[in-house]
């Protein structure tokens, strides 16, 4: 993947000034940052490719998304 342009619209409510699920726009889609899952939650996501991995967020970062 090629080097994005990344548009900031908001992060969780929970987190603070310091660490930030976030979400950013960027052309054709999203970037979701979030907290790296445990090996064990990770090896149960399908047909994880070496250049992928899985985050969790908290669903008022993607909810907001309805409103849009």
């Amino acid at each position: 993947m090629n080097f994005l342009e990344l548009v900031f619209l908001w992060k969780t409510g929970g987190s603070g000034n310091d660490g930030c699920p976030a979400l950013y726009k960027v052309e054709g889609g999203y970037v979701v940052q979030g907290i790296k899952l445990d090996n064990d939650t990770r090896a149960r996501l399908r047909q994880l490719a070496d250049d992928e991995d899985g985050v969790f967020v908290p669903s008022d970062v993607l909810d907001r998304l309805k409103e849009q």
